[in-house]
């Protein structure tokens, strides 16, 4: 091949891109050209190159739009020819992630102590497990066939109408039934279950279709993985998890808003997740926020990033009402219960009656945990009483209850509540108080505002005084407008309630 036409080649695709990408081409899209190889222009014909069928189909689909851009850039009409080439790339996956020097210098010394003690320990090794892995070089994944012994399934999810577009999602994402669950985002506030939705999805795949290779993964664990994979000096971060992440069918990644402090990480896990997508694969998601609350503030997602989870199917999990809590609750005794009998554990084998059931339920708080937690407490104290000759009272049940959640004695600060809503929003204290007027700072210091109201005795005078010395009617403004903001958005009603609980759980 003549290497100008190579040299030629290069130049007008890199062109093209940039116009591609002026002209708001789907970064998805993108990812996929830039994936492609440049390998002659003769004048008339662009010949690109790509090893997978996949992106050569995907490409030759947008063949109109791309040979406008190549007109633009070459002043003459120009065809694109895509042909599909042997792979001399072992990176699948490309990303731009950099690290410094001292950084890896760091890493590597961790990583080195942590070898050191794992060559003290001889093991033997283990049989491959059911599931896909990577190369001899680098490692991939397997699914774990230990995990589907996890209580953290779809039987023993309890589902009601606060959680059960989530339920029914995860489990269409579990059996593969509907592509367009993709991605799939659940959020709401801690304890409400999104954990046992995920592990529920991994535990089905496990167990029904071990060919799917499902990885779960907490953001802080990625990130973890990320740092480390900077370790081998012989080996780029890009190669060494791109190789990890190819043969992945389903990736889940739980707690993600943990992700938003670490750019680097960010930006892997973003050119990992188009990269996936582009192959047809699935993507979940949790946070404890919805995916435009990730971009608010200082956050390191960026609006691309937002808009790209929030792109498939993006369902919340509300705190449970009184019905919710008392099927959780019924279905915590009676799964207790069995599990003691089973197991041998005869402290946990007390009797509630279904009257004292639904006091628990009148009594407990918003967090399935601590739930779960409370049924446990009355069960072993209504066996420890019955070995007595006695049974559980009311009165032990809201002793229990009010130790649990001891409203009674809560007195919350304009400080938390601050505090709070500058976590959750991802703002600066300044900026909550201060005089800024931008929309992203305006809903928070509305909620702010609100929720001191709420929950605390302040007059509407002394709120404002907190609040950069705000008028009593400006105050009054934020108040009506989060009132009336609940009653026509039933998202941002989750949001406020969200906050508030967290508030008065944490309290």
């Amino acid at each position: 091949m003549d290497p100008s036409q190579e040299s030629d080649a290069s130049l007008l695709w890199n062109d093209t891109l940039g116009l591609l990408r002026q002209g708001g081409m789907p970064p998805a899209t993108l990812t996929m050209l830039e994936s492609c190889r440049p390998i002659s222009f003769d004048g008339s014909s662009l010949h690109v190159g790509t090893a997978l069928s996949f992106v050569q189909r995907r490409v030759s689909q947008q063949a109109g739009t791309i040979e406008g851009c190549l007109e633009q850039a070459a002043f003459q009409p120009v065809t694109l020819v895509v042909d599909l080439v042997q792979d001399t790339d072992t990176t699948p996956v490309e990303t731009g992630a950099r690290i410094s020097s001292e950084e890896a210098k760091r890493i590597r010394e961790d990583e080195a102590e942590r070898t050191g003690e794992r060559e003290a320990e001889t093991r033997e090794p283990a049989a491959a497990p059911v599931g896909k892995r990577g190369d001899s070089e680098t490692p991939g994944f397997d699914n774990d066939p230990e995990i589907a012994d996890s209580k953290l399934t779809f039987d023993r999810f309890v589902a009601g109408e606060e959680n059960m577009l989530a339920y029914e999602a995860a489990k269409q994402v579990a059996n593969g039934e509907n592509s367009r669950f993709n991605p799939l985002f659940i959020y709401g506030k801690s304890g409400l279950g999104k954990t046992h939705l995920l592990r529920a999805i991994q535990n089905y795949i496990i167990s029904n279709d071990p060919s799917r290779l499902c990885v779960y993964r907490t953001a802080a664990e990625f990130i973890e993985e990320y740092r480390i994979a900077w370790n081998d000096p012989q080996l780029s971060a890009r190669s060494a998890l791109s190789r990890r992440y190819q043969n992945v069918d389903v990736l889940i990644i739980d707690d993600i808003q943990n992700m938003r402090t670490a750019a680097g990480s960010i930006r892997f896990f973003f050119e990992t997740f188009n990269a996936l997508m582009d192959h047809g694969k699935q993507i979940v998601c949790a946070a404890d926020r919805s995916p435009s609350q990730l971009g608010m503030g200082d956050s390191k997602f960026d609006e691309r990033e937002t808009s790209r989870m929030d792109s498939g199917v993006t369902v919340s999990v509300q705190v449970p009402d009184y019905e919710l809590k008392l099927n959780l609750i019924n279905a915590f005794y009676d799964r207790m219960r069995q599990d003691a009998e089973r197991e041998h554990v005869p402290n946990i084998c007390g009797t509630i009656s279904l009257e004292n059931r639904k006091l628990m339920a009148e009594r407990a708080g918003t967090n399935i945990r601590v739930i779960e937690g409370f049924v446990h407490t009355c069960l072993i104290n209504a066996y420890r009483k019955e070995q007595k000759g006695e049974s559980l009272t009311r009165e032990d049940i809201i002793k229990y209850a009010d130790a649990k959640w001891p409203t009674g004695q809560r007195v919350i600060t304009v400080e938390q509540i601050q505090k709070a809503v500058e976590k959750f929003y991802d703002v600066s204290h300044t900026d909550l108080v201060g005089s800024k007027r931008n929309k992203e700072l305006m809903e928070p210091r509305h909620v702010a505002i609100w929720l001191t109201r709420e929950l605390t005795d302040n007059t509407l005078a002394d709120i404002g005084k907190h609040f950069g010395g705000r008028s009593h009617a400006t105050v009054k403004h934020s108040i009506a407008w989060v009132d009336k903001s609940k009653k026509e958005d039933r998202i941002f009603q989750d949001r406020v309630q969200t906050l508030h609980d967290s508030i008065t759980d944490a309290s």
